[in-house]
């Protein structure tokens, strides 16, 4: 047996608004908080060791003193699940992403960057 992926943690200034931010780009909801830490992940998925099968990754944002310093070396990849890339794309921006470069060229994800900063990919076709 190997282990899962369950969880990521995120740097950041602002864990509130940030997981603001990342609740409405996945339909995620807060499961813990307290002052310097925020953890959201999916309503649909039950907690438990033994659950088989993947498990959508909880986001957990924690409070640090440092800005973000250069392009992030790990990012979140997300697919829209029920509209096109580009409709996905500016339902984003409204929530308060902005375009990034990071280089990507003529590639057919986009690149943007959450409120704080953090680079991520909106893919046109990849669906698990």
């Amino acid at each position: 047996m190997a282990s899962k992926f369950t969880e990521l943690a995120i740097d950041c200034a602002d864990p509130a608004g940030l997981a603001r931010f990342w609740c409405s780009v996945l339909d995620y909801e807060v499961q813990d908080e307290d002052d310097d830490l925020i953890a959201i992940g999916s309503p649909m998925v039950p907690e438990g060791r033994d659950r088989p099968g993947a498990v959508p990754p909880t986001l957990t944002f924690v409070r640090v003193p440092e800005g973000k310093a250069g392009k992030n070396r790990l990012h979140i990849d997300v697919n829209p699940t029920d509209r096109e890339q580009q409709e996905e794309v500016s339902r984003l921006l409204g929530l308060g992403a902005r375009y990034a470069d990071v280089g990507q060229g003529d590639a057919p994800w986009v690149v943007l960057a959450d409120p704080e900063g953090n680079e991520f990919c909106v893919l046109a076709n990849r669906c698990p």
